[in-house]
């Protein structure tokens, strides 16, 4: 493991984004694990910029969420899925279809959690 020290918020979410950024640029197919709360929104700023910028580009990217509220869609507010779409899928050019989150509202949590995890291997 690499611990990187940071000054500052700030500075730890440019440093991620880099991070981030070179592995898009050297895969631009590749798979990120992307995670949801206050912790990560600097983050996507700095994403989002770079993409607006044209310093990196988004469309062969496929993104994997690790969780969502069971009982809620992807369209009410406090889900995961929405604030992947509001804080960052929105504002890259992410093709949809690309963006992997569980399914809150699966009549089978189980059986979601096995066809998440199938997808997940089949990236």
């Amino acid at each position: 493991m690499k611990i990187i020290s940071t000054k500052n918020y700030d500075d730890m979410s440019r440093k991620a984004a880099n991070i981030l950024s070179a592995q898009i640029i050297l895969k631009h197919d590749c798979i990120l694990g992307l995670a949801t709360g206050s912790t990560v929104e600097g983050i996507y700023k700095q994403l989002i910029m770079q993409n607006r910028n044209g310093d990196v580009d988004f469309s062969g990217v496929h993104s994997v969420n690790l969780d969502e509220y069971v009982g809620l869609s992807g369209e009410h507010n406090q889900s995961y899925r929405y604030f992947m779409e509001t804080n960052l899928f929105s504002q890259i050019n992410v093709h949809r279809g690309n963006t992997h989150v569980p399914d809150g509202t699966a009549a089978d949590a189980e059986a979601e959690c096995i066809r998440y995890e199938s997808l997940i291997k089949e990236l």
